[in-house]
């Protein structure tokens, strides 16, 4: 029974999208039919996304319900939106913070980067790499003013790691290591409490 899905490969070796030369471009992103949900951009290459743990859920609703309920009313917040950072990188990081006129309308399915106050990514095991190193690297590039990393302890307590742009450099600074409870001054004045990973309501 498990050598179904690759039977299936085989027998479909043309059903993902072929490049064009030189890659994809972010708008490609948009029109490219049959994609799975949450493709992502990276370098002008299609990265998929491999199914999601319970943590990784369990983590985008604390942070998304939690940042919701204490960011200021010029600012909202959205899970899994990707960012175009330039014409072949547009990653989805989990849970973005940005300021309400950033929204287009209900249609809209990517925000630039100048707009991002936060961009929050979740690691998984498939995505250690690009979440340490590529992403941050390139949200730092395009002028993301916050980024958090997030891991998970081995009870699958989240730990964040907090950083903040240098603009001069457009490199992160690493600001803070938090567990149990995450408390900032910036980008807005927050408490978040980090055991509460699995409690169905704040």
């Amino acid at each position: 029974m498990s050598a179904a899905p690759e039977d299936r490969l085989e027998q479909e070796p043309n059903r993902w999208p072929v490049p064009p030369d030189g890659g994809w471009t972010a708008d490609d992103l948009d029109r490219i039919p049959g994609l799975p949900p949450h493709t992502e951009l990276i370098d002008g290459s299609l990265v998929f996304m491999s199914p999601q743990t319970a943590f990784h859920g369990r983590a985008m609703r604390l942070f998304e319900n939690a940042l919701l309920e204490q960011a200021p009313a010029h600012l909202d917040v959205l899970r899994e939106m990707t960012i175009k950072l330039d014409e072949k990188n547009r990653p989805e990081p989990d849970v973005l913070v940005f300021p309400v006129e950033a929204n287009t309308g209900h249609r809209q399915t990517w925000f630039r980067p100048e707009d991002i106050v936060l961009a929050v990514e979740v690691v998984s095991d498939d995505s250690v790499e690009r979440d340490r190193e590529v992403k941050p690297r390139k949200y730092a590039a395009a002028g993301v003013r916050h980024f958090w990393r997030v891991e998970a302890d081995e009870a699958g307590v989240p730990i964040v790691y907090v950083y903040e742009l240098d603009p001069a450099l457009e490199v992160y600074v690493p600001t803070g290591i938090y567990r149990d409870k995450l408390t900032l001054t910036a980008p807005f004045p927050l408490t978040i409490d980090l055991t509460a990973i699995n409690r169905r309501r704040p």
